[in-house]
């Protein structure tokens, strides 16, 4: 329900002290209807206060769709912030009544007069005086069309989501995709050695042959196999989607006791056959999405996939079409070429939302654009072959997570919209300035961005990626694996739903901390002050999770303070590293900081064995422990000219690596933790990536060292390379004449 407006009152000639003196006197129009003259006042002096009207008159175009419950000047604040451009006002008093007419169903219906310049639309908002009983109107610029979408979904309380598909919500194969990866894992398990990774790598190939089996047998026979019963297919009608297709219908084959999906993107052509496995838990986040037929998101997807094949997929996770309407799927369903970045502006090129109102569900975070990154919920890559466990190793399923998620930031964004941001545009004037607008929220403000590694299992190399990518499907569905970066797991944040539902696997106890706007799980004392440090020194605190499978489960979680690595933890339980992580981290940084400051300040000596947390839980009274660099482990026999020697000869091994590399391309080292013995011992395990491609692994007591070999390597595979996925990022070899 709106809150109640205070009745307009007047202006003060001369526009206040938010406008710049000197006011433009120009003919105001609704179509060619004429509705009087209005002076003119631009909100900046100088260029920048240039007036946005052409021929220096404002033709009012239409009128914008009616607010229920947000008036005008909240939605553009949220849309386009502090985006007024100027102020204007009835010149004549008495007004003309054509003009006052206009202004009271603008303030009255909670409306705005928008004036069409190119492909900007510059909205008139009816604003209260303190003064004079006279119409006038602050004029906010904001893309056009974005504001009509606007207006519905935050009347509606609703916000969109960006779906990612593959090996996100769903692993595909087609028999050869399948084919290769059973050859790919064959030729691994021929080079190994170690009993234990090779008895993980013949699960997985029986997990694959299994599967192709049945697909063998569903593009024989139109049918298959499961546990000696005979399954037909269905024949599933394809809705047409807008501009119009012809009636298609698909034999499809569903399992949902396997989780599994058996479908033809082409039905003429049987090598066209896929077999999908659909993420667990994906009913419960679609169930969240349409429940009690309340529309919470507005939902896109946004793949590197060939079209039919997504159309397809989307259709088998979506039947019923009540995420997407039919009608809306050609524009909702964004397919973007394999190797660029995704981008919500594009998504949105329909002008269906603006990106601060969206979030994104995707398993890599690396594809989106860098400043759509802060809205991107990052799960775990979806591997049902390599580790078909991991699913279910943590109380709440991957898909419950983002469930979770998803509505705490729901209920986050419009929190901050009515508590805050409603109730001051409420109290704005005509006079007040543009510094005096609220702040607007973002969805990224509710969303704790973790940049996490996946961690091998049982392997010394990442999985092979298990379904098709981008590039294999615009090749008939019967394309080459090609290598993905590595995948990412986001610690399991747990929180609570903004309609009061009780969440699946959430504990009771949950204590829920605000953290400079983003709303994040605190499970101890350590993370919160951690945090709150991040927060006070504008610096990004970052929490990367491990995890190693077997028959002792371990997480690792490394705690990251503007990118340099500040602490380790390892436990039984992801919350349980992170806290461990945290006390270090925060250690770490006492111990810096004190380094720092006591030849400037005379800090006086700390007591080192008091434990963590006593007094008020801050700097001061956390235990001294390892230099916050990490770099020389105790026990370390290496000569400090060594270390100098190693240091030069790895700055002039980059320098030769970039010279082969293009400009814009630059080869990454990530630190790798292997296992929670080498962690613990102080073995750092790096490796050097190109574009998501392995190019070199090294191993050392020192971090240097180990960055040096891993660069040694790398140089070496550049140079000989004879891989096209890599030899795209080089430089071209120039031949002499």
């Amino acid at each position: 329900m709106a809150m109640p407006r205070a009745p307009p009152q007047a202006a003060v000639p001369g526009g206040g002290a938010g406008a710049a003196a000197g006011g433009v006197t120009m003919r105001m129009f609704h179509g060619d209807v004429f509705l009087g003259e209005a002076e003119v006042f631009p909100m900046k002096q100088g260029a920048e206060g240039s007036l946005p009207f052409p021929s220096n008159e404002i033709r009012i175009s239409h009128l914008s769709p009616t607010s229920e419950r947000c008036p005008p000047l909240a939605i553009l604040q949220t849309i386009a912030p502090f985006s007024v451009r100027c102020k204007l006002q009835a010149k004549l008093m008495p007004p003309h009544p054509s003009l006052h007419r206009l202004y009271l169903t603008c303030f009255n219906e909670y409306k705005s007069a928008v004036v069409v310049v190119g492909d900007e639309e510059l909205h008139l908002v009816a604003m209260p005086s303190k003064v004079e009983k006279v119409p006038c109107f602050w004029c906010c610029s904001v893309r056009s069309g974005i504001y009509a979408a606007s207006v519905g979904m935050l009347n509606l309380r609703c916000l969109a989501i960006v779906f990612d598909l593959d090996e996100t919500l769903i692993v595909a194969n087609t028999m050869k995709s399948f084919e290769d990866r059973i050859e790919m894992l064959s030729r691994r398990m021929d080079i190994e050695d170690d009993p234990v990774r090779i008895a993980g790598m013949s699960a997985e190939i029986k997990r694959y042959i299994e599967d192709r089996e049945l697909l063998k047998e569903f593009i024989d026979t139109d049918t298959v196999t499961d546990n000696g019963r005979i399954v037909g297919t269905q024949k599933e009608e394809v809705l047409p989607i807008s501009g119009g297709q012809e009636r298609v219908l698909r034999p499809v084959i569903r399992l949902p006791e396997r989780n599994a999906i058996l479908t033809r993107i082409n039905p003429e052509v049987r090598d066209t056959s896929v077999f999908v496995k659909l993420r667990p838990a994906w009913e419960d986040l679609r169930s969240y999405l349409t429940a009690k037929g309340r529309k919470r998101f507005e939902v896109y997807v946004c793949t590197m996939a060939e079209r039919d094949y997504a159309l397809e997929m989307w259709r088998l996770l979506d039947p019923e079409a009540n995420l997407i309407s039919s009608h809306n799927l050609a524009e909702r369903v964004v397919c973007v070429k394999s190797g660029s970045k995704k981008c919500l502006q594009n998504v949105f090129k329909d002008k269906g939302c603006h990106p601060k109102m969206a979030m994104v569900i995707d398993d890599r975070l690396q594809v989106w654009d860098e400043k759509d990154q802060p809205r991107v919920h990052v799960v775990p890559a979806y591997t049902p072959y390599y580790a078909p466990q991991a699913e279910m190793a943590n109380a709440v399923p991957v898909l419950c997570v983002a469930r979770n998620v998803a509505c705490n930031v729901r209920g986050g964004f419009f929190r901050e919209f009515d508590e805050n941001l409603l109730r001051k545009v409420f109290e704005l004037m005509y006079e007040n300035e543009l510094l005096d607008l609220p702040y607007a929220p973002d969805v990224g403000d509710y969303l704790v961005c973790e940049d996490t590694n996946f961690a091998p299992n049982n392997k010394d190399v990442a999985p092979i990626p298990e379904g098709m990518s981008g590039a294999e499907v615009g090749k008939r569905l019967n394309g080459l694996a090609y290598p993905r970066d590595q995948k990412q797991i986001p610690s399991s944040t747990r929180l609570s739903d903004d309609d009061g539902v009780a969440l699946r696997g959430i504990p009771g106890g949950t204590n829920i901390q605000s953290n400079g706007g983003s709303l994040a799980t605190t499970p101890s004392l350590f993370v919160t002050v951690l945090q709150e440090i991040g927060r006070l020194c504008e610096s990004r605190v970052e929490f990367r999770s491990t995890v190693s499978s077997g028959k002792n489960m371990q997480f690792s979680v490394e705690v990251l303070f503007s990118n340099e690595k500040i602490g380790i933890g390892i436990g039984k339980t992801r919350d349980e590293a992170q806290i461990l992580a945290a006390e270090k981290a925060l250690q770490n940084l006492e111990s810096n900081y004190l380094s720092f400051m006591a030849p400037v300040a005379g800090v006086l000596n700390k007591d080192v064995n008091k434990p963590p947390g006593s007094g008020n839980g801050f700097l001061e009274d956390i235990t001294l422990s390892e230099d916050i660099s990490m770099e020389e482990p105790s026990g370390s026999t290496l000569k400090e000219q060594d270390h100098s020697k190693a240091l030069d000869r790895l700055s002039s091994v980059i320098s030769l690596i970039r010279e082969l590399c293009l400009e814009d391309q630059h080869v990454v080292f990530r630190d790798q933790v292997r296992d929670s013995g080498s962690a613990l011992n102080g073995e750092y395990h790096f490796q050097a990536e190109l574009g998501g491609q392995i190019l070199g692994r090294g191993i050392g007591l020192n971090k240097d060292f180990a960055k040096l070999q891993a660069a040694e390597e790398a140089l070496k595979t550049l140079k000989t390379t004879t891989d096209p996925q890599i030899k795209k990022h080089l430089r071209p070899v120039r031949c002499n004449s």
